[in-house]
């Protein structure tokens, strides 16, 4: 079987540019880090999906209506963000996004190195 046919799909979701700002060192690290993070993990990206930072709520975010749609059709099993602040500042925001994606059977794992291998959600199924 081939490496491709057994990876898990996977999407980016970078939420680091500030508004009116070109890329910058954030959005290259996050899209660095995610790839270095699916690569060791048999993760396929199959697109990297960006937003400005700042609004709290994930759902008034283009991108981040995007991800759902990909997870609620089945196209990804997999959503990388680098910490959990990407998805939203507010704590609150968070947790029903990330029982949106499970009822999809989306898991949401974060790329950086603390949290990956800490916070229990590092390993994919």
């Amino acid at each position: 079987m081939s490496e491709k046919a057994s990876s898990v799909p996977a999407v980016l979701y970078i939420c680091a540019a500030r508004r009116g700002v070109v890329a910058g060192v954030a959005e290259e690290r996050a899209e660095q880090e995610g790839r270095d993070f699916a690569a060791a993990r048999g993760l396929e990206i199959v697109t990297v999906v960006t937003d400005p930072f700042g609004d709290p709520v994930p759902q008034r975010r283009s991108g981040w209506l995007r991800v759902r749609e990909m997870a609620e059709r089945g196209e990804v099993e997999v959503v990388i963000v680098r910490w959990p602040n990407a998805l939203s500042v507010d704590h609150e925001q968070r947790y029903p996004e990330m029982k949106h994606l499970v009822r999809f059977g989306c898991q949401l794992l974060f790329s950086w190195e603390p949290l990956a291998e800490t916070a229990g959600l590092g390993a994919t199924r």
